[in-house]
């Protein structure tokens, strides 16, 4: 977990140099002429789509580390709402540079939207190869969020007899679900060698705020009921969910509705015989 930090470190401070970098190159173009006439309400939508990316989650060390050890530095809960609100202003940045170059219309037909911005914005040739590289090196870090994330869950479930038991294996030497993690990884390179990646990410899109709803649903039950603004925010956060699922391609919609209603049958007809 330490290594992947470190690398998550170094792999956010290169995207953020690169949008930065689009950021300075779009405003400091011109911008688009506007449509003639309002904007229609397809491309309205199409150009609030946003893309939604895995997280690194982050343990708490001293459940994992040895009595005697060294003590983890205090949690510091403002520093989660800090970085939350850094990655609001980027979102932010990023979106009003590349529609002030593009246009709504543009946008909204645009496959690799931050190069054409860089092209349109009058940047030389590496700059679509730069935003490209940066593109590349986004989704390396989610890859790896994917990895730590869905290779634990995996460890966990096999643990607790969902999946297979030879997934709950630990390696002796470095402590890590090693089998666990060579089997996300082969599963994930094997989907994007074979499918089609666009209908992979809308379908890992969908799995991401399905269990981003959960999280808010149950934050419901921990909340004191009399504190209503303490309520309020997993409510808002459920609702932000569902309208960002609606975004989504409709056959990633109901081929994840599919996964997660089988996967319920499976678990009901199991649980008995687990427990």
């Amino acid at each position: 977990m330490q290594k992947a930090a470190w690398l998550t470190k170094v792999i956010v401070a290169l995207v953020l140099a690169v949008l930065a970098a689009v950021v300075v190159a779009c405003l400091s173009a011109g911008t688009a002429s506007p449509p003639a006439g309002r904007w229609d309400r397809p491309a309205g939508r199409a150009a609030r789509r946003r893309a939604v990316v895995l997280r690194l989650r982050r343990v708490r060390p001293h459940r994992h580390t040895r009595r005697g050890g060294p003590r983890p530095a205090p949690h510091h809960p403002t520093r989660g709402a800090d970085r939350l609100g850094c990655t609001l202003v980027v979102y932010v940045a990023v979106a009003i540079s590349v529609l002030l170059v593009l246009g709504p219309q543009r946008l909204a037909s645009a496959v690799d939207p931050l190069a054409e911005a860089v092209r349109a914005a009058g940047v030389a040739r590496t700059g679509p190869r730069s935003s490209a590289w940066g593109a590349a090196i986004a989704a390396l870090g989610s890859l790896l969020a994917l990895l730590l994330g869905v290779s634990r869950t995996t460890f966990a479930m096999a643990r607790d007899r969902h999946l297979p038991r030879v997934l709950a294996v630990v390696h002796p030497r470095t402590g890590v679900p090693h089998r666990a993690e060579l089997a996300v990884g082969a599963v994930a390179a094997l989907l994007a060698a074979t499918v089609d990646l666009r209908a992979a990410i809308g379908f890992s899109s969908f799995g991401v705020l399905a269990y981003y709803a959960i999280a808010n649903a149950s934050a419901l039950n921990l909340t004191p009921r009399e504190v209503w603004l303490s309520r309020c925010v997993p409510v808002f956060g459920i609702l932000g969910c569902v309208l960002l699922a609606g975004a989504l391609p409709i056959g990633s919609v109901l081929a994840g509705s599919a996964i997660l209603g089988l996967g319920a049958v499976v678990y009901r007809l199991t649980a008995s015989r687990v427990t």
